[in-house]
């Protein structure tokens, strides 16, 4: 799986499309375990530089650090709020069906929970033989 460069990444990070050969890539990012907490990274990428710009605006500083905590509140919250919806978006901006990141976030969680309730049976309700 080849990962995109920084410049690439931030252009991702931005909304533009990779390249087909990173399109492992994005389902990775799309799919894996820390999806959400790399979609709010990415998501960064766009509110933090706002949030110092409006830091230098001049005023007094409690008013300044005010505009910066309730416009970062309503950026990420908007962001997470509408993320799935997003994440597939840009899937399908890649090439990828619409639902292929729902449905391969539901299979690996359909895996994980088969696994934990296979140790638990395994643990706790077999019967030891004698």
């Amino acid at each position: 799986m080849e990962r995109p460069g920084v410049l690439r990444w931030f252009g991702y990070a931005v909304g533009l499309r990779l390249p087909s050969r990173y399109a492992d890539w994005v389902l990775h990012d799309a799919t894996s375990k820390h999806w959400r907490a790399r979609y709010v990274l990415e998501r960064s990428t766009g509110i933090v530089p706002l949030c110092l710009v409006w830091l230098l605006l001049p005023g007094p500083l409690g008013l300044r650090l005010s505009l910066v905590l309730m416009a970062a509140l309503v950026a990420y919250f908007y962001s997470c709020a509408y993320m799935e919806e997003s994440i597939e978006h840009r899937l399908g901006k890649h090439g990828f069906p619409h639902g292929t990141g729902r449905r391969l976030r539901a299979e690996a969680a359909e895996a994980a929970h088969a696994e934990a309730t296979a140790r638990y049976i395994a643990r706790y309700r077999a019967h030891p033989e004698g």
